[in-house]
């Protein structure tokens, strides 16, 4: 929970417009150290900060670039190995191996392909247009 209200309780219920560019530093480095949060929870902590100072209450404050930052988590995502695919596959029928074949060869993610019509494949170009994918964009693909 990193709302507004958490920011200001930890500032002794101070306003926003009583605080600066100095507690915003202090919060994102609490956010990091004591709390032990994601850098993306940081970073969305940060944004609403700046959001909050610009936009509502129309003050600029200086770059923040003093707080402790959270660090970016490195993992490696787990795989299956084409033999591992493969096993997989073998055990699918119908409409099950046409949805993983999608999302395995066609790069597919899975509201996409159980989305996806008829029209949206291009049988002589071997494509498929996937419509409204992540970011409510277009896109084609190869038709595995």
């Amino acid at each position: 929970m990193c709302g507004s209200h958490v920011a200001i309780v930890h500032h002794g219920k101070r306003h926003p417009r009583d605080m600066g560019a100095r507690e915003i530093q202090a919060f994102l480095t609490w956010l990091a150290v004591e709390r032990n949060v994601a850098a993306s929870t940081q970073n969305q902590a940060l944004s609403g900060r700046l959001f909050l100072y610009r936009d509502v209450l129309e003050i600029e404050l200086p770059r923040i670039e003093e707080a402790v930052r959270a660090r970016w988590s490195r993992r490696v995502p787990t795989v299956l190995t084409r033999d591992e695919v493969r096993m997989v596959m073998a055990q699918l029928t119908g409409v099950h191996a046409l949805v993983a074949g999608l999302l395995y060869g066609g790069g597919l993610r899975l509201l996409e392909a159980l989305r996806l019509r008829v029209k949206h494949i291009d049988f002589d170009r071997r494509a498929v247009v996937v419509r409204q994918g992540k970011g409510d964009k277009d896109r084609t693909t190869m038709l595995p």
